[in-house]
């Protein structure tokens, strides 16, 4: 796949999740799937992923081979009363995600077919590629699309 290529399916990701964000009510909002998060959590993990994404990429580009990609406890996030993720408003959060995903989109375009090989080491999988990067992103935001339309039609 070109970087043309994979700069539009990470592009059409973002606009899948932002798509299915707008269609979801104030009453949705804090609706569960079975097994899931409310639409408000996702929302709030998304900012919290993406604002990990966009140093993870910019560390990729700049500092690898030998970069640490640190992991965290998505879980533990969500569940941290501070963080806010059962009752704080979207707004600020889908904000986050629009900023941080148009500025890695910026970077992707940027990009040269042998930077998707630039590694460096994920602190909990291991070796993480901009390749890699580039597909749990794109994914990361079409999973959680699906997700939000799940637990909105609960």
């Amino acid at each position: 796949m070109s970087i043309d290529d994979l700069a539009s399916a990470y592009e059409a990701s973002t606009n899948d999740f932002l798509a299915a964000v707008a269609s979801i009510s104030d009453e949705q909002l804090d609706r569960h799937a079975p097994e899931g998060w409310s639409p408000r959590q996702v929302v709030h993990h998304m900012a919290d992923s993406e604002a990990q994404s966009y140093a993870r990429l910019r560390r990729l580009v700049a500092e690898a081979p030998d970069t640490l990609i640190q992991g965290y406890d998505e879980a533990l996030w969500a569940d941290n009363d501070t963080l806010g993720y059962r009752e704080l408003p979207i707004q600020h959060s889908l904000a986050v995600v629009v900023a941080v995903r148009t500025a890695s989109l910026d970077i992707l375009r940027r990009l040269q077919p042998e930077d998707l090989a630039r590694t460096g080491t994920h602190s909990e999988s291991g070796p993480y590629s901009i390749q890699s990067w580039v597909d749990i992103y794109t994914a990361h935001a079409r999973d959680h699309a699906t997700q939000l339309l799940e637990a909105a039609a609960s």
